[in-house]
Order: structure tokens, then C-alpha cells, then sequence
């Protein structure tokens, strides 16, 4: 009976401090850094500089990588509400209050009835920041259908049954693989790159180097499949001895000509990665190279990896990843090759719709999410209209006010991060030097019926 009381007595403590007057109210985040091998090394990280600012921390460790920057209701690194400038944790008894928390109490009211309705009381949507040193692993995410089998069979290693829709915008030049090479160029490999051949049965090579223009859509697809599959498949000792093979001859080659971008590539690959069979995938996937403002999208079952950089990403609220190659962690190769969609062609590129002379927004075929990338120069100002859905804003760089359509007034300075409610329209104007910031909703097509 004292258990239950305690229980009721939090719950109207909960409703207290959150109070009636929800949908008026903007938050400040505290959120949560991930220490992973392949970030940048101390304070040369944006996201060590971003985790920092944002939780009044006075220096990062030089010995450490900081690889992310999470924002969000994820479980495996939750955003916390502050109020004030000092930062005090907003807290029911000795818990502090995170996101998630201040949502459930009223869903609809925070997120929008629509939102809530489709996704719960979590946020649909996860925002990063990443700082790319070293080479991300060959993965895919999975789908719903294989998310829930997934988690259901291993949750210790997927720990969600959501599928993980991203979308990377770079904030550096960024640099990653994504997705299958053409026809035309898987050719080229078979013809130039004989240490891939000969972990490939000569049939299917010799098929899809010879007939691929006379097979059907079908064929060609079954074939690129086969090949990628028994390159993903070898044993340990084929794989280290192509490698081997393959760095000795272009080392011999780059003295007499000047090697290509993907063969450069996988020279940097395997000086990260030694003998590992994500170096020879390499070649079957697009390699990109992003601009500042440039974005690239990945649905589910798309293969890719992040080489280089620094960016800005959005994804469905997961953390699923089946991986294959360019890692130490655990790899499911049969699984990431049966779920692999092996769609050929060269990524679309996201270069952003202009809203306004200051802000553009990128929006991939998803509904959980999109981004705008708002660059406001001294004294400018720029508003972001009432959504039915909530928003999370990162002031990357810069120091301004923002004024919430309930006449909420207050400063905004690089590192911090707000949530602002479904319905709140808010303006932001930039103080004495040029503001850089980034939005992240609920993607408008979402909305379009109601």
C-alpha cells in the first residue's frame, strides 16, 4: 500500500513540475555523447566541441573519440530537460526528467495527435552529430519486418524493432560508400581488379562480364548478388591473401601511373582495416563525395559506409545495424546479404529546397523526419512557422534570441539544443555574429492529409 502511495504521490510530483500549460513551453536539452573508435580524437571533434558547450563541461579528453552527438528519446542515449541558464535538471525526487519522460505525461499535446498516435510517446525521429575519422563499417539497416525478428532473437545487439531510414548532411567535405556501382562499372572491376576475380566462381564472372547486355534486369541482378556474395563469403585466408595480392600490385602501379579514386580508397581502407573483406566490397559500392550542404539519403537494406567527416544525421528513432565488414564488432554477413536490396546506380544527392533567403530544408521519401539548415547573418532574423509535429533545434555556431508565438522570449547560444512542442511557431534572430543552426521535424508530407 506505502509502494502505491509513493507511486501516486511521483506521478502527481510529475504532472506538477510539467505542468498544464505544456504546449507553450520551449525546453532546453542536455544530450548525450558517444565514444566510438572510429570518431576524432579529442577537441579536435565537432562533436566533442557540441557535447562540451551543450553540458557546461570545460575540456575534452585527447585520448578519447568522439563520434556522436545524440538527440532524441532513444534508449541508448536520451536527451534530459534543463530550465535555466544554470542548467539545473528539471527532476522528479533524484531522477532527472528526460525527454521522454516530459512526452509521456501528455503525448498528444506535445507531439501533435497525429504523431502520438502513430509513434507513441517517443520522439520518431533521432538527431546526430558525427565526426568521422576512421572508416564506419559495411552495413545495412533493416526493415520493420526484419527489425522486430531481429531484436526478438538478439537484443542484446539490436536493441530496437524500428527500422533506420538516415540521412547524412555534411557539414566538411564528407566522404562515404553507399549503395551498388552500375553494371557498366562492376565490369570494369571484373576486368581490372584480378584479385577479386579470383575469389569469384569464373562462371558468374565470366557470365556477367561477357553477357550482362544480353541478360534481362533479373539475371543481372542475380548474378551482381552471386558475385558479392561469395566476394562477402570467402574465408578468412583467401580474403587476407587477395588483399595482400591487391596492395603489393598497386603499390608497383602508383610508381608508373596515377591511381583511380576508388583505388586510392581502398589503399586508405586497408591501412585502417588490414585483411579485412570490407576493403574488396569497396568496390562494388558508389563512392561519394559530399560538399558542405550537400546531403545523401539510405532506406532500408541499402549497403554503405561512412569514411570520412563531419555531418549532421537524421534517422528513424533506432540503432539498428547489421554489419559485414570494416569493423571489430560482431558481423552478420549471411544476414546483411539476404536482406541487401542490390539496387545498381549512383545515390541521389540532396542539395536542399530554398524556404527563404537564409534556410533550406532536405526532405528524403521518409515520414519520420526532415532537416533545415538555417545560416543567418549578423542582426538577421528568420521565423519557422507552426507545425503539427515537435521540432529539435542545434545552434551549431553563433549566439541569438528566440521568440516563441506565446511571446516566450531567450538567448540561444552555440551547443544548446531546444525541443519546441507541436503547434509553437518560433523566430530566431542572430546577435553579433553570423548564426548556424539546424531543425529537425517530423517530414511535412506527413501532415499532408490532415
Amino acid at each position: 500500500m506505502a509502494e502505491e502511495d509513493d507511486k501516486r504521490l511521483k506521478k502527481r510530483k510529475k504532472k506538477r513540475l510539467i505542468g498544464a500549460d505544456r504546449r507553450r513551453r520551449l525546453l532546453r536539452l542536455k544530450c548525450c555523447v558517444q565514444n566510438y573508435d572510429w570518431g576524432v580524437l579529442g577537441c579536435n571533434s565537432q562533436v566533442a566541441r557540441m557535447f562540451l558547450l551543450n553540458s557546461g563541461s570545460y575540456s575534452a579528453d585527447p585520448d578519447e573519440c568522439y563520434a556522436e552527438f545524440w538527440i532524441g528519446t532513444h534508449k541508448s542515449g536520451p536527451s534530459f530537460v534543463f530550465f535555466g541558464r544554470d542548467y539545473n535538471a528539471a527532476a522528479i525526487g533524484s531522477k532527472p526528467l528526460s525527454l521522454k519522460d516530459w512526452i509521456t505525461v501528455d503525448p498528444g499535446a506535445v507531439l501533435g495527435d497525429k504523431v502520438a498516435r502513430k509513434w507513441g510517446g517517443d520522439l520518431p525521429f533521432l538527431f546526430k552529430v558525427l565526426s568521422v575519422e576512421k572508416a564506419l563499417s559495411i552495413q545495412a539497416h533493416p526493415d520493420k519486418e526484419l527489425a522486430r525478428a531481429l531484436h526478438e532473437a538478439q537484443p542484446s545487439i539490436y536493441k530496437d524493432d524500428n527500422h533506420k531510414p538516415e540521412m547524412a548532411l555534411a557539414l566538411t567535405g564528407f566522404e562515404a560508400l553507399c549503395g551498388f556501382i552500375s553494371s557498366k562499372e562492376l565490369k570494369g572491376v571484373l576486368s581490372s581488379v584480378p584479385e577479386i576475380v579470383e575469389l569469384v566462381q569464373g562462371a558468374d564472372a565470366e557470365k556477367f562480364s561477357h553477357d550482362s547486355e544480353q541478360n534481362g534486369k533479373e539475371k543481372v541482378k542475380s548474378l551482381f548478388e552471386s558475385i558479392f556474395g561469395q566476394i562477402m563469403s570467402s574465408n578468412k585466408a583467401m580474403v587476407r591473401e587477395a588483399i595482400c595480392k591487391l596492395k603489393r600490385r598497386l603499390s608497383l602501379e602508383k610508381k608508373k601511373r596515377q591511381l583511380s579514386t576508388k583505388e586510392q580508397l581502398v589503399l586508405r581502407l586497408e591501412a585502417q582495416y588490414p585483411a579485412d573483406v570490407g576493403i574488396l566490397a569497396a568496390f562494388f559500392l558508389n563512392y561519394v563525395k559530399l560538399k558542405p550542404g550537400e546531403a545523401l539519403y539510405l532506406g532500408p537494406n541499402e549497403p554503405h559506409a561512412y569514411i570520412s567527416g563531419e555531418c549532421i544525421e537524421c534517422m528513424a528513432t533506432s540503432d539498428n545495424v547489421v554489419r559485414a565488414g570494416l569493423t571489430s564488432k560482431k558481423r552478420d554477413v549471411q544476414a546483411l546479404l539476404s536482406m541487401l536490396n542490390y539496387k545498381q546506380g549512383f545515390p541521389e544527392i540532396l542539395q536542399g529546397v530554398s524556404l527563404n533567403e537564409y534556410t533550406r530544408k532536405y526532405a528524403p521519401p521518409f515520414d519520420e523526419f526532415e532537416v533545415d539548415r538555417c545560416i543567418l547573418p549578423v542582426a538577421a532574423s528568420v521565423s519557422f512557422p507552426s507545425v503539427p509535429g515537435p521540432s529539435l533545434f542545434l545552434l551549431m555556431s553563433g549566439k541569438g534570441t528566440i521568440v516563441t508565438g506565446y511571446s516566450e522570449e531567450s538567448t540561444f547560444q552555440e551547443g544548446e539544443v531546444l525541443f519546441v512542442p507541436a503547434y509553437m511557431e518560433v523566430s530566431v534572430t542572430a546577435a553579433a555574429t553570423e548564426l548556424h543552426m539546424y531543425r529537425a521535424g517530423v517530414n511535412n508530407r506527413f501532415f499532408r492529409d490532415l
